[in-house]
Order: C-alpha cells, then structure tokens, then sequence
C-alpha cells in the first residue's frame, strides 16, 4: 500500500513537472519571437527616417506663398511610403497639417525644370500643380528615383531617391520678412525630417524663387 500511494505521488509529480515544462517552454518561445519581432522594429524606427536636403520658397505680393521641401531616405533606412507621412508646419501663429494627394503628383521632372512649374495630369489637360493645390494637402514632384519607386499611388522613397513636398501656403501662413518657420516631415515610422528657417529680411522683386533652408 505505501507503495502504491509513493508511486502516485512521483507520477503526479513527474506530471506536474511536464506541464510546468511544457508551460516554461511554451513562454520562453513566445517571448524569444516577442523580442526578435520588437528588436527588428526598433532598430528599423531608429534607423530609418528623413532629412531635408533643401527648402525652396516661391514669393510674390510681400510674402512667400508656395514651399518646395525637398527630402530624401537616411542614411541605412528602409522604405518610406509617403503616402503615410505628415507634413507640420507653422508661422508661430498659424498651424498647417497636410497629408498626401495623389492627385497632385508629378513624377516627370526632367531637363532642370523648375518643380515651381511642375505641372499635374487632370481630366482636361496639364494644369500647374500649385495652384490647385489644397492647403491640407501636399504634391509630389520627383527629382530622382532611378528605381521608380515612387509612382502616384505608392509613393514610396528609398535610397538615393530625392522628391520635393510641395505646399501651398498662400492662404494659411503668413510667410512676411523675418518670420521665423518649424515644422517636420513625419513619416509613418522613422526620423522625422525637421524644417527650420527664418525668412530673409526682404524679397527681391527679380528673385522669386529664394532658399529657405
């Protein structure tokens, strides 16, 4: 008899160390794949993102009304879709928030053509891009995409690529003399690219197009 009852209590223990096991197992295999999966997007967040090669604006009547942001990959980074991205910019006392629009997307660029007179594809026929272009939204016009990875509805950049974020600013901010600009190109996952400038202390009426950044 006191055989019997040893002999049950080592197999309920030999069980209950299987399932303890099994449950170790099962944990330590969940978190090994939670880790990979969270060590992959972390290193992917901070390594990816955008820089702003160069901010170009376009004034007329005293003020700057249309913004040329132009933008590549980082160094390292992983495919950005634009189409995710969000551009925020202010005056100090006006706040823009734009987001993509695909119908505003010039992917032909070519021969050192001005991005101020690129132009988009409508129903009817070629019209300039900025000015139609919605103060919430922002364009596309592509510098360089040897891949051609940036097409109108899967705008997405990777390296060596440089497009231009346009925005019309004529109605929103208040772009006088001397008026200090910040903002951010934020894409879906990644650095944003930062925007930062002051506008110079006059326009000249023979230089319309001037670099802000």
């Amino acid at each position: 008899a006191i055989g019997i009852g040893t002999l049950i209590i080592f197999i309920a223990m030999v069980l209950v160390a299987a399932v303890a096991a099994a449950v170790l197992i099962n944990t330590s295999g969940f978190l090994q794949q939670k880790a990979m999966a969270t060590g992959k997007e972390s290193t992917e967040q901070v390594a990816s993102g955008l820089q702003v090669i160069r901010v170009l604006g376009n004034h007329s009547g005293g003020k700057i009304n249309w913004l040329a942001v132009l933008i590549s990959p980082n160094a390292g980074s992983a495919p950005i879709d634009l189409s995710q991205a969000t551009v925020m910019i202010t005056d100090g006392t006006h706040k823009v928030i734009a987001k993509y629009n695909s119908t505003f997307f010039n992917g032909t660029l070519k021969n050192g053509g001005s991005i101020f007179e690129a132009k988009y594809n409508n129903t009817t026929a070629l019209k300039p891009l900025f000015d139609d272009l919605p103060a919430t939204a922002f364009g596309i016009v592509v510098l360089q995409d040897a891949d051609t990875s940036c097409s109108k509805d899967t705008p997405v950049i990777n390296k060596g690529d440089i497009v231009a974020i346009c925005l019309n600013v004529s109605n929103t901010l208040n772009l006088k003399p001397r008026t200090k600009v910040t903002g951010a190109v934020i894409p879906e996952f990644g650095a944003p690219a930062v925007i930062s400038f002051t506008t110079p202390a006059t326009y000249l009426d023979t230089q319309h197009i001037i670099e802000l950044q």
